[in-house]
């Protein structure tokens, strides 16, 4: 079974084709500034090079017509028809309450997933145009929806109620719902698999770290708490994000720059993370790292105070789980970025983590960094959750 996984934002589509039976990528794309004049298409067949291609894609359903163009195009294509695709699968961000697992999409889940989108307004209704233009070209395809959200619907009351009056949760479902659940579920259930273990037997803390990042307690196979909350907003430091603070300061900058409190959240998505602490000098940590090696005192701040951040989330999830047995890193910095790991281990000595500085080294494969007497696996485990959402799409479609 071929399998298309889309990734929708709102002037982007992300996309892979997989062979659900090998799980080999036969392709993989993105098409970029979709309805801003300059869109193109970047697309890659499995081992090729990349092709930039410049497009006109008013909308998302033209984005998706040319995606399946190049997936058929006679010489860089994969595939001689549509009909080569069996099911597409449809990240979506936010799933509320309302859904604690993949679904099959039709008429009434969309409906569902719509009223969703005053949770996440910048992220379901981009999904949502995504599903609908798939659906538009490829009627009779069927589709999966995997949420971001849905793994963390585990978690307990006590973990995902803010100190708010209780009838904000009542009448507006405010509390956390974490993010980045398809990559805390992939990973958790991989570790379990490298170490030979039943995920049900193991206290797992994933470390998603890339430019967006969370931090999740996984119990026995669970989500029982994560950082992110309402929105991605909520917990790590990251690339331009803010992470956690105290809500007043929202009111006390707006007041300061005679600005609105929109513009202090925007402040704080878009211009805050390691890029705010830096002073300007990258959200990359690549850049940081490089910068801080030159003495800049600014970058070397903000790469401490990331792993700070990281390290005490993993405290506080060692303590939420009475325990802690495997701690995995993912995501682009998780997976590739030596120094922040080594930062952020230098913090987990009393855990018996007895991270190997040879093995750190290594970067972007499975590898158990920590020694044989370790108390504690760190371990480092590559997410994918485009992988993930094709398994649950074949799941779903074949049950």
């Amino acid at each position: 079974m071929n399998v298309l996984v889309i990734n929708c934002g709102s002037s982007s589509l992300k996309y892979q084709l997989i062979n659900s039976e090998s799980e080999e990528v036969l392709a993989k794309g993105l098409c970029e500034r979709i309805g801003i004049d300059g869109s193109a298409i970047i697309h890659q067949p499995e081992g090729g090079e990349k092709i930039r291609t410049e497009a006109d894609m008013p909308n998302h359903t033209a984005a998706v017509k040319l995606v399946i163009e190049k997936l058929t195009d006679p010489q860089v294509g994969v595939i001689k028809s549509l009909d080569e695709i069996d099911a597409v699968g449809h990240r979506i961000v936010h799933g509320g309450e309302k859904f604690a697992s993949s679904v099959v999409l039709d008429d009434e889940v969309l409906k569902a997933i719509e009223e969703c989108n005053d949770l996440a307004p910048l992220h379901n209704p981009a999904n949502l145009i995504g599903i609908n233009s798939c659906r538009e070209i490829m009627p009779d395809v069927p589709m999966a929806g995997v949420f971001d959200t849905a793994f963390h619907q585990t978690m307990p009351k006590k973990a995902y109620l803010y100190g708010l009056p209780l009838s904000y949760y009542q009448d507006y479902k405010v509390r956390r719902y974490g993010f980045h659940g398809t990559s805390h579920d992939f990973v958790s259930k991989r570790a379990a698999e490298i170490l030979g273990k039943d995920r049900k037997d193991l206290k797992i803390i994933v470390c998603h770290l890339g430019n967006g990042a969370s931090v999740s307690a996984v119990k026995y196979g669970e989500s029982v708490d994560t950082s992110m909350g309402l929105t991605p907003l909520e917990g790590l430091i990251m690339g331009t994000r803010s992470g956690d603070l105290d809500p007043a300061i929202i009111t006390f900058i707006a007041q300061k720059e005679n600005i609105s409190a929109e513009q202090v959240i925007d402040i704080c998505n878009k211009k805050s993370g390691v890029l705010g602490l830096s002073d300007g000098v990258s959200s990359d940590f690549r850049d940081l790292a490089e910068a801080a090696g030159k003495g800049n005192e600014a970058a070397k701040t903000a790469l401490e105070t990331y792993a700070y951040r990281v390290a005490k989330y993993i405290g506080a999830y060692a303590a939420a789980m009475n325990g802690v047995d495997v701690i995995a890193f993912t995501a682009g910095v998780g997976e590739n970025n030596a120094e922040v790991r080594a930062k952020i281990g230098a913090y987990l000595g009393y855990l018996g983590t007895n991270i190997d500085p040879e093995k750190n080294k290594l970067r972007g494969e499975e590898v158990i960094l920590s020694d044989a007497d370790a108390k504690v696996v760190t371990m480092v485990v590559p997410t994918n959750e485009e992988l993930a959402i094709a398994r649950e799409t074949v799941r779903l479609v074949n049950a």
